[in-house]
């Protein structure tokens, strides 16, 4: 009978219907990603190693673009809770809003944030340290004589720019002068803020200027290297630079970029076996994955004239 009931279906082109199973089953097969800009080079690589792991194991990556506004991206999760998802992973544009966290927390299947944090959530949790990365090429700058840095990174309302700015003020702690001079500038994860603020920044006293740059993520390295460019300012000659994350495009540039680089490939797997974990019972838990810093063309000793 079996036999016949199989031939049959083959026959009329017969799938089995997946909203049915799950009914029939309770698990829905489906893992939910709400990401804060899936067109970023960063998130495309997470969700590459995320579905090589998911979909090994049978399941399939619903992902959601939270198009960085706090709102949507509740939509978004409650969206994936109607639709029965067996887990969530989320990389949101700000850890901790009231209403993120009451809307993970009321969350009845795993949870893993993927570079984000949520104090005191029964939830899992992927980082990468990126303190260590951003002290190291800090402290390096340092070394070449740079006592006006300045990094420009995103909103502070995120865990991997509360880092960079940790791993920033580290790697100047040990040279008071640079620590004073220090120049620390957040706000939104866009290419137009960056450049906005390093124009603002180049264009003032030379006395005053940095002498090196740190970008902290791919939009402030898009807007930092677009002012340098306006302003006629060549990084490694007229400035140091280092950027926080090691795009393709980086590599053929001439002169090479300095970068502190993470894996977020690693990352995507990492998430996908952690969320599989506690779906098949284990408890949630925290993995730390590394940075490094990769001296280039673009960390030069500070030149004279400054």
């Amino acid at each position: 009978m079996r036999t016949k009931v199989e031939s049959a279906a083959k026959e009329l082109g017969y799938s089995p219907d997946p909203v049915a199973q799950s009914l029939r089953s309770g698990a829905s097969r489906l893992i939910g990603y709400v990401v804060r800009d899936f067109m970023t080079p960063f998130f495309s690589e997470v969700i590459e190693g995320l579905e090589a792991v998911l979909t090994k194991a049978g399941y399939t990556l619903l992902v959601m673009n939270g198009g960085g506004q706090p709102k949507q991206e509740i939509e978004r999760i409650a969206m994936l809770k109607q639709r029965r998802v067996d887990g969530l992973l989320l990389s949101t544009v700000i850890d901790a809003t009231p209403k993120l966290r009451k809307a993970v927390l009321s969350f009845d299947k795993p949870v893993v944030m993927v570079d984000r944090d949520i104090n005191r959530a029964d939830v899992g949790r992927t980082l990468f340290d990126h303190v260590s990365g951003v002290s190291e090429a800090t402290r390096d700058l340092v070394t070449l004589g740079h006592v006006r840095l300045a990094m420009i990174t995103g909103t502070a309302d995120v865990r991997p720019t509360r880092e960079r700015l940790n791993g920033f003020r580290q790697g100047l702690a040990e040279n008071s002068r640079a620590l004073e001079n220090r120049v620390e500038v957040t706000g939104a994860f866009s290419a137009s803020f960056s450049r906005a603020k390093t124009t603002e920044l180049m264009s003032g006293p030379i006395r005053k200027r940095p002498t090196a740059i740190l970008a902290g993520g791919v939009q402030a390295t898009i807007g930092v290297l677009e002012a340098l460019s306006d302003l006629g300012i060549r990084p490694g000659e007229d400035i140091s630079l280092v950027v926080v994350d090691d795009l393709p495009w980086l590599r053929i540039l001439r002169p090479r970029i300095s970068a502190v680089a993470r894996d977020p490939e690693s990352m995507g797997r990492v998430a996908g076996e952690l969320i599989l974990a506690q779906i098949g019972g284990a408890p949630p838990s925290t993995v730390v994955l590394p940075t490094r810093y990769e001296p280039r063309d673009t960390s030069k000793p500070r030149l004279t004239a400054h």
